[in-house]
């Protein structure tokens, strides 16, 4: 299937809900290394998406309510967000596609409040939560299949 090949600067967008977590997202930027270009910008290829990552995400969970910090990335590809013909120098330029497998990596954790007096807050122990996410773009007359 047919879908809107992703260009230099298209977006992110994080889906807020990590698991347990839920974050406070922002969009992230794809930095395109293909050689083709459209529109005069160049095209994302397969790999591209490693360069997406959002610094200082804002979070909380249900236990651990005093926000922390993370940052977003894309963990994985749909099958249809990776054209199977379409390719820029013989790598896959990336399409529009449906929803990518996003990850949230703990750098500052979420803590639980004290459950008595003097005592200090318990940080959130789990390093990374999982989530999704899908692109926008300004392309919308190119398409790759």
């Amino acid at each position: 299937m047919s879908d809107f090949i992703l260009i230099d600067g298209d977006k992110a967008i994080f889906n807020p809900a990590f698991g347990l977590a839920t974050v406070v997202v922002r969009p992230g930027d794809l930095k395109a290394s293909g050689q083709s270009t459209l529109q005069g910008k160049k095209v994302c290829i397969d790999g591209d998406e490693k360069s997406v990552s959002v610094l200082s995400c804002v979070y909380t969970t249900p236990v651990y309510s005093i926000p922390g910090t993370g940052t977003l990335k894309i963990a994985a590809l749909a099958g249809d967000q990776k054209a199977k013909k379409t390719n820029s120098a013989g790598k896959a330029v990336l399409l529009k596609g449906s929803t990518f497998t996003a990850k949230f990596e703990v750098q500052n954790p979420a803590k639980k409040p004290p459950s008595a007096p003097g005592e200090s807050p318990t940080p959130d122990a789990t390093p990374q939560y999982s989530g999704t996410g899908n692109f926008i773009t300004t392309n919308t007359k190119w398409l790759g299949s």
